[in-house]
């Protein structure tokens, strides 16, 4: 039996365990993986979340960076996979895909124009950018999607205690741009339990609300195929690690209704084995009428 608990956000809060919630992914971006290219209009990003929406979406989720393998995102690293000096401000900005002005100019329309049409929306922000997250939040997102678990902008963490909103612990190793080379964990299951269990440690401490955290082992997120099995098949040991929230956004395909037998198994033992809420693609099958759609459920989407 999955685990039943209350995932505190600001004003509101959602019961999770009961039901698997379905998170729809809005990419304004013109080069995600899934669907780059098809939402960076403003007004298109917006229609396609409201029909998500329509078609059982719980969450939207709005991205305006990609972190597609090889992408070089985050803070800048040097050939050896180590973090740049900071205060070197001509490096950093040369390495950053998408700059604070450029985020902001493509997901707060986005968001405050859902919000407009669909006041009762939940809204979940996807950025690393302490400032991003502030300006969304105030525009009416209720929960801060963070891929690097509240690492790379130091203020991240003071700014989630502040805003008291929803956020989310995405486990990812390394670097997109580190991918490729990237060598095996010895052990993922342990390596990404412990380091969960470290980074939400660090923004309690931070003051962050434990009820406001949810953690996702970030499959496909500096995992290879393969490493992603295992953490699947041990999912029932990351309970302990206080809230689970799995299943959503890793880089790889996997859905509930994926012609492919083998990522459609992935995506429902997903579900099965206590995934609180789902990532949700941009395609559904289409019927001749809307009951007969179905949207498909993801259990990981690339953005």
């Amino acid at each position: 039996m999955r685990p039943v608990f209350e995932w505190k956000l600001d004003a509101r809060s959602l019961e999770l365990g009961k039901r698997t919630l379905v998170m729809g992914v809005v990419n304004v971006t013109p080069d995600s993986f899934s669907d780059g290219g098809l939402y960076f209009d403003r007004d298109r990003a917006v229609e396609h979340a409201l029909q998500l929406l329509q078609d059982g979406a719980d969450i939207i989720d709005v991205g305006g960076e990609s972190t597609r393998p090889g992408a070089k995102v985050g803070p800048p690293l040097d050939q050896a996979g180590k973090r740049v000096d900071p205060t070197a401000q001509n490096e950093a900005q040369a390495h950053a895909a998408v700059t604070e002005k450029e985020e902001l100019d493509r997901v707060i329309p986005v968001i405050a124009s859902l919000k407009q049409k669909r006041p009762e929306a939940l809204i979940s922000v996807d950025t690393y950018k302490a400032s991003v997250a502030r300006a969304a939040v105030k525009a009416g997102a209720e929960i801060v999607n963070d891929v690097s678990g509240f690492r790379w902008d130091p203020q991240m963490r003071k700014t989630l205690a502040e805003l008291k909103c929803g956020a989310v612990l995405v486990h990812m190793r390394g670097h997109p741009e580190q991918w490729r080379a990237q060598p095996p964990a010895s052990d993922i299951v342990v390596l990404v339990k412990r380091e969960l269990r470290d980074w939400a440690d660090a923004a309690i401490l931070a003051g962050v609300k434990r009820d406001h955290i949810i953690l996702d082992p970030g499959f496909g997120f500096g995992k290879n195929f393969e490493e992603n099995y295992p953490l699947l098949k041990r999912f029932d040991e990351f309970p302990t690690l206080r809230h689970i929230g799995g299943g959503g956004r890793g880089h790889l395909e996997g859905s509930a209704y994926d012609p492919h037998p083998r990522r459609a198994a992935f995506g429902r033992r997903g579900t099965n084995r206590g995934s609180g809420g789902l990532a949700q693609r941009d395609e559904s099958t289409r019927g001749a009428n809307a009951s007969e759609r179905q949207p498909r459920l993801a259990s990981a989407v690339e953005t």
